[in-house]
């Protein structure tokens, strides 16, 4: 288990944890069951002075495997967190460049598939599954997380 926190911190934007919170939610990452929060507290030091605080929550899924979409793969041993593979946003925005408007996306890398540790309820995981048909063995997809693969 490595937490890399890489060397420069993105400029994140967040959205609060609640109404009445000013805890901030930064990053929730599903896929790799991470979320990253901020919110500013009173110093140690100087009670009249308030620092930022980032708090980070993983969750280590038990029984993960190495590829999630095959369940004879081998257990996974090693996880791997880097808040710059974390933070990036890779949601295409509309820019307006000599008035035409183009889409632009905000985060390095985002061509790289991301590694998951559990399933991504908002992706469709499945694994082939070996079923007999008229005396044939047919391999047909099954899927692992239905309501993904199936959503209307």
């Amino acid at each position: 288990f490595v937490l890399d926190s890489g060397i420069a911190y993105p400029v994140l934007a967040g959205y609060p944890v609640s109404p009445n919170d000013e805890e901030y939610v930064l990053v929730n990452n599903k896929c790799q069951c991470v979320t990253v929060t901020s919110k500013f507290v009173p110093s140690k030091e100087n009670p009249d002075e308030e620092v930022l605080e980032r708090n980070i929550r993983i969750i280590v899924p038990l029984k993960a495997r190495e590829n999630i979409s095959d369940p004879l793969s081998p257990l996974r041993t090693t996880f791997i967190y880097r808040m710059s593979e974390l933070c990036k946003n890779c949601d295409p925005i509309e820019i307006e460049l000599g008035g035409a408007i183009y889409q632009a996306q905000q985060g390095n890398s985002c061509e790289e598939p991301q590694t998951c540790y559990t399933y991504d309820r908002n992706e469709c995981y499945s694994s082939p599954v070996s079923l007999l048909y008229h005396g044939q063995v047919k391999h047909v997809p099954a899927a692992l997380t239905p309501e993904s693969c199936f959503a209307e």
